[in-house]
């Protein structure tokens, strides 16, 4: 059936060979002479397919032109719009290895893994480019967002980085953390933007179903700032009733939330935060001794009620050597430059989230479990690209972006 399909197409495609006369405008302002037809084997979605076309050439600009290619899509390219939106979805989801595999066994679809590889990545970058376009646009007030037709209550934005494994050319001279101090991944910072509209019946936040978008970039902080910045205006953060920023404490963070979101209440991830207090005692236990748990306990409750004075003091009061006393001042600044974030009673107060859950189970269901597997080393360009395609897949636009995807290709 797949191959008397891919006949029928082979002969409907065959009945337009794209000859537009003996002369056509080569988009330069000169003219492009007919020169013969062409044959293009294409991969389709049913199977190989051979097209007659049309070639023209440009004697002033030297260069090729198939009218035919552009229009269905496939100038450059060797798989059809339709397989490579499949090749983008499998690559995407699973290994490339394995999307090969699973595009032969469910869709009679042959393909090496390399040409998987090739095609989801390049897709991914020109969704990436897209996106570098677009929030330049709006940045530069040439593009303005409408969002949604309903005013949201609140909007979070979720920010978080964590490394994926990279080829070594895309590491080198970068500092790392491994023995040698030499780094093996590149950071891909993400964000996680959701709507909550009501409380359950203890007052506890409940994120609004199916609100979750993302977006990713391995670029530094002012450019993921700005993918960042154009996504909340996409969700409504113009018109929202309030904006939340959740973070885990680093300083572009902040920075980027002063940046784009000013106004925006700013809460520390308490789960991060408690982390901290851990370390701290556990630097202080020394001094602590068998008061140690007690204290420990006593500074958790003050975190969870918001009273950082109460921890600052706790934390100063006691008699430490100079090199304590250096390093117990040095954790206690995160916790006295962050003290306004760190209101956890007064933000429950409000209903809002305290926890940045939502950002860090995206690292690892968006980005971990596809770009983090054993053995793997991407390139920046092409981790950018897969991640991009996984956070529109996560946040449920993949038609609609991939129609995008396609006009701009057809287009070009």
């Amino acid at each position: 059936m797949s191959k008397l399909g891919a006949s029928l197409l082979e002969d409907l495609l065959g009945l337009d060979s794209g000859h537009r006369g003996p002369r056509i405008d080569c988009g330069a302002g000169h003219q492009a002479e007919f020169v013969s037809y062409r044959d293009k084997n294409l991969d389709t979605v049913l199977g190989p397919v051979t097209l007659r076309r049309a070639y023209y050439h440009c004697t002033n600009c030297s260069h090729g032109m198939v009218p035919k290619d552009d229009e269905l899509g496939v100038a450059g390219a060797s798989l059809s719009p339709g397989l490579r939106a499949m090749v983008a979805r499998a690559g995407a989801t699973v290994p490339f290895a394995k999307a090969s595999e699973l595009l032969a066994t469910l869709a009679g679809v042959t393909l090496t893994t390399k040409r998987v590889e090739r095609s989801a990545e390049a897709d991914g970058q020109a969704l990436v480019a897209i996106g570098d376009a677009e929030a330049a646009a709006v940045l530069a007030g040439q593009l303005v967002p409408l969002g949604p037709s309903t005013p949201v209550v609140k909007l979070y934005v979720a920010i978080d980085g964590t490394g994926v494994p990279t080829v070594p050319a895309d590491t080198a001279g970068r500092a790392g953390k491994y023995p040698d101090g030499r780094a093996r991944t590149r950071e891909v910072k993400l964000g996680v933007l959701f709507t909550q509209t009501s409380l359950d019946d203890d007052g506890h936040p409940i994120r609004d179903p199916g609100s979750s978008s993302c977006v990713a970039t391995l670029q530094a902080a002012p450019h993921f700032g700005s993918l960042v910045y154009t996504e909340a205006r996409r969700r409504g953060s113009a018109q929202a009733q309030q904006v939340v920023v959740l973070g885990d404490g680093a300083p572009w963070i902040w920075n980027l939330a002063d940046t784009h979101f000013g106004g925006a209440t700013q809460i520390v991830d308490l789960y991060h935060a408690k982390e901290h207090v851990h370390a701290l005692a556990a630097l202080l236990a020394p001094t602590l001794g068998d008061r140690h748990p007690a204290w420990l306990a006593d500074r958790l409750a003050d975190l969870d009620a918001g009273d950082i004075t109460a921890l600052l003091t706790a934390g100063r009061e006691l008699e430490l050597s100079d090199a304590q006393r250096e390093q117990a001042d040095k954790a206690l600044g995160y916790f006295q430059t962050n003290a306004k974030r760190m209101r956890y009673a007064h933000f429950r107060e409000l209903g809002h989230f305290v926890g940045s859950g939502a950002v860090e189970a995206g690292c690892k269901a968006v980005i971990g479990q596809r770009l983090k597997l054993s053995g793997m080393r991407w390139t920046v360009r092409g981790a950018a690209g897969i991640a991009t395609l996984r956070c529109h897949q996560a946040s449920g636009r993949w038609d609609e972006i991939w129609q995008r995807l396609d006009t701009q290709t057809n287009a070009a």
